[in-house]
């Protein structure tokens, strides 16, 4: 029962409740000390009126009296005359004396707390004013056992109210939330159980119905939840479904224009000046389709490998890197500008580290090819004490906006004409795969700034 919710509001409720009675316990028990003894001077009083009627009393009444206010002696003062009115032969000696005249709340308390804890049996004197103006005072000295029996009687009363009271009030409370709160709730956990174990059922869907604001609040937020969500993976089925459709149709198309690419390098061989004319622009025309085959086929795989970590020399990449961008027909007017250290080693995925350079520093060797003009593309890289940076920057006409708005978005973030966005979208995808970051730093009329960081720690915190 600890373990749920109506249980631990059960037990805390219980607790809750007595303890409340406890901290009234405290000022109820010194109120009844306090009646006890004005209800002792208040018999004693009483007993005082018999002599006052009759000045000659036998020693049996006498006693008789006292024994039933409960007092040892009775000392009334009047007309400032101070005299003893009853007494017993032999009074016991004194050992504390309570002016109920005097003193506050506290003090009472405290009187009342030494009294139920003390064993001791005493004999104490209590002074009080008369009832009915019958006096200037009145004092009597009586027994304390009587008087922490009756507070004892008094208390374990109290205490046992006070827990038939805490226990009612949580069973109360633990049925009213039971009914009120707890039902609804695990209706709601229920719906989610169903929705989780076959999401594409729309009887899974809640219903809301609570009539409580915050608890109806929830089953509307979880509607929501599963609405989107239903949705979503709708379509991510279709997406998957499409995206294998695509795979296999990108798959033959490439075969066919590989196909396709060895006639045309014979088509360029022959001799009618149309033909030699015209067989580039086929050619490039299947280069370009090609390329978009390659890489579709590579964004729809599954998903890429997890990289293989390992202390990678970056000049040895960088310079592989350039030295198959400098076999480009189009790079006779790009100059590469590599500034990395030849002994900087980075932790990374050689493979997958060649495969974003190299996406990194093509587009801006085509980016300037484009503009016809000279232009050069640098490699840089440093290291602080926690990542390795590397910027590749080009001297380019900068990012169309459209590029820049959708950068990393597959097939929309396409920086050139004929450009299908994948590359930058599977070179983000692999930085985020060391558990770092691709991101444009700058991009405008001077040129094209990107930067790869890759954090040196291992991700522990």
């Amino acid at each position: 029962m600890l373990n749920t919710l109506s249980g631990r509001l059960l037990v805390l409720t219980t607790v809750f409740v007595m303890l409340a009675e406890v901290l009234i316990f405290v000022p109820t028990v010194a109120g009844f000390r306090e009646d006890y003894l004005r209800d002792r001077l208040e018999r004693a009083q009483i007993a005082s009126l018999a002599l006052l009627a009759d000045d000659m009393l036998s020693t049996e009444l006498e006693a008789e009296l006292l024994q039933t206010a409960g007092v040892y002696n009775v000392v009334l003062r009047r007309d400032e005359v101070r005299e003893l009115v009853l007494s017993s032969p032999m009074p016991p000696m004194v050992a504390a004396t309570f002016d109920l005249r005097e003193g506050g709340l506290m003090t009472l308390i405290r009187d009342a707390m030494i009294r139920l804890f003390s064993t001791e049996d005493q004999v104490i004197r209590v002074i009080g004013s008369p009832v009915q103006m019958a006096g200037l005072l009145i004092e009597v000295t009586m027994d304390t056992a009587p008087l922490r029996a009756e507070m004892i009687s008094y208390g374990l009363r109290i205490l046992g109210l006070s827990a038939v009271i805490s226990v009612i009030t949580a069973l109360l409370l633990f049925w009213a939330i039971r009914v009120l709160l707890v039902r609804p709730i695990k209706g709601v956990v229920g719906y989610m159980q169903r929705y989780a174990a076959a999401p594409e059922d729309a009887r899974g869907l809640i219903h809301p119905s609570a009539s409580l604001v915050e608890l109806r609040e929830a089953e509307e937020a979880l509607l929501k939840v599963q609405t989107d969500l239903t949705q979503a993976l709708k379509q991510r089925e279709r997406l998957a479904q499409l995206g294998g459709a695509v795979a296999k149709v990108s798959h033959d198309l490439r075969n066919i224009l590989t196909s396709a690419q060895l006639f045309t390098d014979r088509i360029e061989a022959s001799d009618d000046p149309l033909v030699r004319r015209l067989a580039p622009k086929l050619v490039n025309s299947i280069t370009r389709a090609v390329s978009l085959c390659e890489n579709t086929l590579a964004f729809g795989r599954a998903e890429e490998p997890a990289p293989t970590l390992g202390m990678v020399r970056l000049r040895d990449v960088v310079d592989d890197v350039v030295e198959g961008e400098r076999l480009a027909e189009d790079s006779k007017a790009v100059s590469f500008d590599t500034q990395v250290m030849p002994l900087l080693t980075i932790r990374a995925d050689k493979e997958q580290l060649y495969r974003v350079m190299l996406n990194l520093v093509r587009n801006a060797r085509q980016a300037i090819a484009a503009t016809g003009k000279p232009g050069t593309v640098s490699i840089a890289a440093e290291e602080d004490d926690d990542a390795w940076l590397i910027t590749v920057t080009d001297t380019g006409p900068g990012l169309p906006p459209r590029a820049v708005e959708h950068l990393f978005t597959p097939f929309q973030g396409g920086a050139r004409k004929g450009g299908s966005g994948l590359g930058l979208a599977i070179s983000a995808e692999l930085v985020r795969g060391h558990g770092g970051k691709l991101t444009l730093k700058e991009s405008g009329a001077q040129g094209t700034v990107f930067e790869i960081c890759l954090p040196k720690g291992d991700g522990m915190v």
